[in-house]
């Protein structure tokens, strides 16, 4: 089968199209021919560095190949012995063994069958392969741990891009009162989403604007945007970041106002990606993609999913 190896860490012309063996599957696992996969900042640290590398992938030698990506849509044609969920013909999405080595990047992927779930018929291939990690994030940070409810006042930092986007329109499916932050060229489209506010990030302090948050979550990087992000919360309300630790001034700040603090590290779960699944079908969310690579060129893919400037999602279709 065709399949992108990462040759080594470093620049986008380490991400090789090469010839590689069929995965076979475990008793518990599916096997999917994949339609379009998607693409998130997470791959390309991956690529860039070793350290993110090892933490996430956890290769188990030098010698492994490694294909990076976890995020598929696509077909079951196999399926193992303990698999009753799932059938061959079974159109199916995901995000694969993340933590660990999903080998997305790949026109067959070995799945474990309760990672992944059915693919609504009324969207596409695209579409559900989008709504994988950024979306498994934004129901984990959300529902799992902040356990979201109607009239909730939510703030959503970077609320155009991929876990924003589907933040904003989960939170508005429970019912929340939701302000979203972004460049002032996002105000349309965060609005669309569903916000009931826009901040112009560029423009304004949202810590200024907004001192009585329910829940923050905080997909920025730096500690500096994180302490602003806690004096924007009320007094025992809950923050979640999805790049800082609560150390220092932060630890002193969430103690102090009796914040429900958290980091979160998204994982594979096929019960919670039912649950978007639902939503999809239901049209409560969508996924806004504003780029397709071919498979061919998915250098591309992570150039421009390094530019930091995403609206919505990147995917990448076979």
């Amino acid at each position: 089968m065709k399949a992108i190896i990462l040759k080594e860490n470093g620049g986008v012309e380490n991400l090789i199209l090469s010839e590689v063996e069929t995965p076979s599957i475990q008793a518990n696992e599916v096997l999917v021919r994949v339609k379009a996969i998607s693409i998130n900042p997470v791959d390309a640290s991956a690529r860039q560095n070793k350290q993110t590398l090892q933490a996430i992938l956890k290769p188990k030698d030098a010698e492994e190949v490694i294909i990076l990506g976890w995020d598929i849509s696509g077909t079951v044609v196999d399926a193992g012995m303990d698999v009753k969920e799932f059938k061959k013909g079974d159109d199916v999405f995901g995000m694969v063994n993340f933590i660990g080595q999903g080998k997305a990047y790949a026109e067959f992927v070995a799945a474990p069958a309760n990672q992944l779930a059915i693919k609504p018929e009324n969207i596409s291939y695209e579409e559900a392969a989008a709504a994988t990690l950024a979306a498994l994030t934004a129901w984990q940070a959300l529902v799992n741990i902040c356990k979201i409810k109607k009239g909730d006042k939510v703030l959503i930092h970077a609320a155009a891009g991929g876990v924003g986007h589907y933040a904003v329109q989960i939170a508005k499916s429970f019912g929340a009162y939701v302000v979203g932050t972004a460049s002032a060229n996002n105000r349309n489209f965060v609005l669309q989403l569903g916000a009931d506010e826009f901040i112009d990030y560029t423009s304004a302090n949202f810590e200024d604007k907004i001192k009585d948050a329910d829940i923050v979550l905080d997909s920025i990087s730096g500690n500096e945007h994180l302490l602003r992000s806690l004096e924007s919360v009320k007094k025992g309300g809950k923050v979640v970041s999805l790049k800082s630790s609560a150390e220092g001034k932060i630890a002193d700040k969430v103690k102090e106002k009796e914040i429900i603090f958290q980091r979160v590290m998204v994982r594979s779960n096929g019960e919670d990606m039912k649950q978007i699944a639902k939503l999809l079908e239901e049209g409560k969310i969508y996924s806004h993609i504003s780029k397709k690579f071919d498979f061919k060129d998915i250098s591309k893919a992570h150039q421009q999913i390094e530019t930091g400037k995403t609206r919505g999602k990147i995917v990448v279709v076979l």
